[in-house]
């Protein structure tokens, strides 16, 4: 039976299954956008992935002219199987120098979703509802989801403990109860959503949305080192460590990474928020190139291949799962 998501806003209906690709910083490029989108789900990628040197032509503005004269191709070649619209993140942190020139552009392109993250801004919801934009924040608690909302968010990114990066500590089960409580919205949930059965059960506790990002790290599309790949192939839910050293905020890295760089992963100093940084003349983005950000959903990941690949497993595992707890309850 198909999903009734008529409730929300016409950018995030009719999907092949309910589920955000989350936008990873380096990783997350054109190519593997268009890839997740033409699969049937929303892809994304953060407008701080484009940087061009100085006085050049925004990368941002070429990437976006891009993606959308692709997408326009492919749904006019394939108008019974369109593709699924895409997302841009915006890091709203006073420290992120471009953001309003990075708002101009996505409002010139007409984005469709907005992602932002790591502060609630009317000016940037204003900006992207000025274009018709749906605005999706951020948040790991149920504080920061009710300032989100109260400052023009139209829905919420949930990010539970198990997430990639910046992520929560929160279970997802509480996370979710508390903001349906007073909330129904949009809503995507964060943190180990690799699987179909874990799509639907994000579905269960009352999201809309899985939002899953590592698994499309061990992509063929994804601008990620191999040896970033190989690792997310081969680690576990045990190999992932929680840390505020590399950026200020907390989050979820993998440890072989940190052993690589000549740390122990289990006796990691503490960092706080005044350690960020996303001016594009900061040396401190760059620890991702080395200090790899994953998961623990990872366990799920057994090869590196297409982005499509990655859909049609949770598709065949979500449905496989539906139909298995329809049998099992109705």
């Amino acid at each position: 039976m198909p999903r009734d998501d008529s409730h929300l806003p016409k950018a995030l209906q009719g999907l092949r299954i309910p589920l955000i690709a989350s936008p990873l910083f380096i990783i997350s490029v054109p190519q593997l956008v268009l890839a997740q989108c033409k699969a049937g789900v929303i892809g994304s990628f953060p407008a701080l992935n484009a940087r061009e040197a100085e006085g050049e032509h925004p990368l941002l503005d070429t990437w976006l002219t891009e993606i959308r004269e692709e997408l326009d191709r492919y749904n006019q070649a394939n108008p019974d199987n369109p593709a699924a619209p895409f997302a841009v993140n915006q890091i709203v942190h006073r420290s992120n120098a471009r953001l309003d020139r990075d708002l101009e552009i996505c409002v010139k392109h007409e984005v469709p979703i907005w992602i932002t993250s790591l502060g609630a801004r009317v000016e940037v919801n204003e900006a992207a509802h000025s274009c018709g934009g749906v605005v999706l924040h951020d948040i790991i608690n149920n504080t920061f989801a009710k300032k989100a909302i109260e400052k023009g968010a139209d829905g919420l990114v949930a990010v539970a403990a198990g997430a990639g990066g910046h992520a929560g500590q929160q279970s997802p089960f509480a996370l979710m109860r508390e903001i349906r409580e007073w909330f129904d919205g949009p809503v995507a949930l964060s943190g180990a959503i690799s699987t179909g059965e874990s799509l639907l059960a994000a579905r269960a506790m009352g999201a809309d949305f899985g939002y899953t990002g590592s698994p499309f790290i061990a992509t063929e599309e994804a601008n990620a080192d191999q040896g970033y790949k190989d690792m997310i192939v081969d680690s576990g839910a045990e190999d992932i460590v929680y840390s505020s050293l590399f950026t200020g905020v907390w989050g979820n890295y993998l440890k072989g990474s940190v052993r690589e760089a000549g740390m122990d992963p289990d006796n990691l100093p503490e960092s706080d928020a005044s350690a960020m940084n996303f001016s594009s003349g900061s040396s401190k983005p760059k620890a991702w190139k080395t200090i790899w950000g994953s998961g623990q959903g990872i366990g799920a990941v057994k090869s590196v291949g297409p982005a499509g690949a990655i859909v049609d497993r949770m598709e065949t595992e979500y449905l496989a799962a539906g139909k298995k707890l329809a049998a099992e309850f109705l």
